[in-house]
């Protein structure tokens, strides 16, 4: 079992700046990727970014390259993602959740947060 908390969601003016956090517990072991996923009303949730702590590889939406950064600190089992530039489309859900490998697809992962709102707006 594997329980994930997110934080640092708010309210940010656009060009602004939010560092999202989400904590992982349980037996995460054997669950080597962590993935971000954003749900806006009225839109599908789409994968934001995804580390894998088993090679280190990073992915991310072609809509946020160059703006977000996704990192992990192994020592406190937490996954970040910087969100920098920020626009008002990143206005949104955010969750995250694990799996085994990094996928965009939600379905493949079997646990995740309760999410944090993030808003852009002046």
């Amino acid at each position: 079992q594997v329980q994930l908390v997110e934080s640092g969601g708010g309210l940010v003016q656009p060009g602004g700046s939010l560092r999202l956090s989400c904590a992982a517990s349980g037996t995460t072991l054997n669950y080597h990727a962590i993935g971000w996923f954003r749900q806006a009303p009225g839109k599908e949730r789409e994968g934001v970014s995804c580390i894998s702590s088993s090679d280190g590889s990073t992915y991310y939406l072609d809509s946020v390259k160059g703006r977000f950064t996704i990192s992990r600190d192994s020592a406190k089992n937490t996954v970040y993602l910087q969100m920098d530039s920020l626009k008002p489309e990143d206005t949104a859900a955010y969750y995250c959740a694990a799996t085994y490998y990094c996928s965009a697809y939600p379905a493949v992962y079997e646990y995740w947060g309760q999410g944090t709102q993030v808003t852009v707006s002046s």
